[in-house]
């Protein structure tokens, strides 16, 4: 682990972002896969918006994605696991870049296939507690043919990354515009930021 919280600092701090296989191992995927909030999550998850609090929005033709925001409290043990392992990443990015984090919110996260997310920023205008976005993919047997890809739009260049089974992204919400690109298959993901304050009780 220590390695890989080292690789997540190096990332950020040399270009802003961090991509990480095998962050959750395979039974540790199939683990959060089993769990009974996945099985019917398209109609038990929540359509998720566009904005935050008095300002939120349900906009399909922008995001087409439905969630489930994890309540740590009560998170089931496959979830812990998780939940675990990012606050060691909150850590050692305290240690490594300063960036004085204190909370995490997250939620479980559905794409039906087709649906997408169109370009954006992770952080409100009104609200710039979002520092780093983290995204954990749980998608098995994954191929360049399902799309789903995640498209950053960095100063140089854009990138593709598949949500691969495992594969942790981290990037700066304030620094990277990004993109979900529709796929084939139903998508799904642990979609969550990293804050400076303590997370909302909404969320907890």
């Amino acid at each position: 682990m220590n390695e890989t919280l080292e690789r997540i600092v190096d990332g950020l701090a040399e270009q802003g972002y961090a991509v990480i296989d095998n962050f959750l191992d395979p039974a540790e995927v199939k683990a959060i896969l089993g769990l009974e909030a996945f099985s019917d999550a398209a109609a038990s998850f929540k359509k998720a918006g566009i904005g935050k609090n008095q300002d939120l929005q349900i906009n399909e033709a922008i995001r087409g994605d439905y969630i489930q925001w994890v309540d740590r409290s009560t998170a089931p043990a496959p979830v812990k696991v998780y939940l675990d392992k990012l606050q060691a990443v909150i850590q050692a990015v305290n240690q490594g870049l300063f960036l004085s984090l204190k909370d995490y919110e997250v939620h479980l996260t559905v794409y039906p296939p087709g649906s997408y997310y169109k370009r954006h920023l992770d952080q409100f205008k009104k609200d710039d507690h979002r520092k780093l976005s983290v995204i954990c993919y749980l998608n098995e047997d994954w191929r360049e043919e399902h799309g789903g890809q995640l498209r950053m739009y960095l100063p140089d260049e854009t990138r593709d990354f598949l949500p691969l089974a495992g594969r942790l992204v981290c990037f700066r919400s304030d620094q990277i515009e990004h993109e979900v690109i529709a796929g084939t298959r139903e998508r799904r993901s642990l979609t969550g930021w990293m804050l400076d304050q303590v997370a909302e009780l909404r969320h907890l």
